[in-house]
């Protein structure tokens, strides 16, 4: 495999962790609006795909291949459980 396939399967990979993060960071200021009114949604956005990034990575090790559920299910509980650390929690600033 040459480095543009190598990356291409990499962005791939991280691609549902981006998409998950960006999905639950602009639901939650949708429907939160005045709780969360200080909180940037692209730092909320970036925190959560990381987070959700760490639960791919958990599931690929764990499983050994990535597309399982309970992977996507940690995902989305991982991104939810920073936007609520970030937005509600001790980490809000």
């Amino acid at each position: 495999m040459d480095v543009l396939g190598g990356l291409w399967h990499l962005l791939n990979l991280y691609a549902p962790a981006a998409g998950i993060g960006l999905i639950a960071s602009l639901l939650a200021k949708l429907l939160w609006r005045g709780e969360l009114k200080a909180a940037p949604w692209l730092r909320m956005w970036l925190w959560s795909s990381a987070c959700a990034a760490v639960a791919c990575t958990a599931g690929l090790i764990f499983f050994g291949r990535d597309g399982k559920m309970a992977t996507y299910v940690a995902m989305v509980l991982a991104a939810a459980a920073s936007l609520w650390w970030f937005g509600f929690g001790p980490g809000r600033r």
